[in-house]
């Protein structure tokens, strides 16, 4: 089972890099940032980034994801996979998802992103408060894409990948304005969900997906 760090006594204290550098100073490094995006979506995979970093970069503006603009985001992403010492991107696909519920679904997106890394980490900063289900050293951390510089980096790089997904998914399902909400359920999602039902990505088990006879 995943072991859980620090211990009730040690306090949360304010610092991008402040749960990293308990990490270096305990000797679990290098360790790796977690994060997911997606979860509340209708339509798409949820997808998760693990992002192993040399150093604090906190100053170049990372943060979490949702405070940023789309095009900082970009800049961003690209400028985490320069120079991160390893990044790798996982999903689960929308029936993955409608199979085995959302949260098993995201912490699985997780641990296949932590898989997937070229270096193994030594430890984890998880954002939320779900150990994912490996055997290594983890800590979770609610909003830790806001306190932590690692489980930020994560944030930008599995928004910006998973965006840019639901844009292609746009051209191959069109009419449902997957560029614009990116599978969100938004007032536009909804409304085109009742024209036309649901498509191939949306995950059926989810409220507010329209099923009628125009599914295919």
């Amino acid at each position: 089972m995943p072991r859980s760090l620090f211990g009730q006594d040690i306090s949360d204290e304010p610092g991008a890099w402040h749960f990293e550098q308990i990490l270096q100073d305990q000797g679990l490094w290098p360790a790796a940032g977690v994060d997911e995006v997606g979860r509340g979506c209708l339509a798409g995979p949820v997808v998760a980034a693990a992002v192993i970093l040399k150093d604090d970069i906190s100053d170049h503006g990372i943060t979490d994801s949702k405070k940023l603009s789309p095009a900082q985001r970009e800049e961003l992403a690209e400028f985490i996979r320069s120079v991160a010492l390893a990044v790798a991107v996982a999903q689960v696909e929308p029936h993955q998802i409608d199979q085995i519920n959302i949260l098993r679904a995201s912490l699985e997106a997780m641990k296949q992103a932590v898989q997937a890394l070229p270096i193994r980490p030594k430890a984890l900063l998880v954002d939320g408060n779900q150990q994912i289900p490996m055997e290594i050293p983890q800590k979770t951390l609610v909003k830790g894409d806001s306190r932590s510089c690692s489980i930020a980096a994560a944030s930008i790089v599995a928004k910006v990948y998973r965006d840019n997904l639901m844009v292609r998914y746009a051209k191959e399902f069109p009419g449902y304005g997957f560029e614009n909400h990116k599978g969100y359920g938004t007032r536009e999602h909804l409304k085109k969900l009742a024209a036309l039902g649901p498509c191939p990505i949306h995950r059926r088990s989810f409220k507010g997906v329209i099923q009628d006879k125009k599914s295919p």
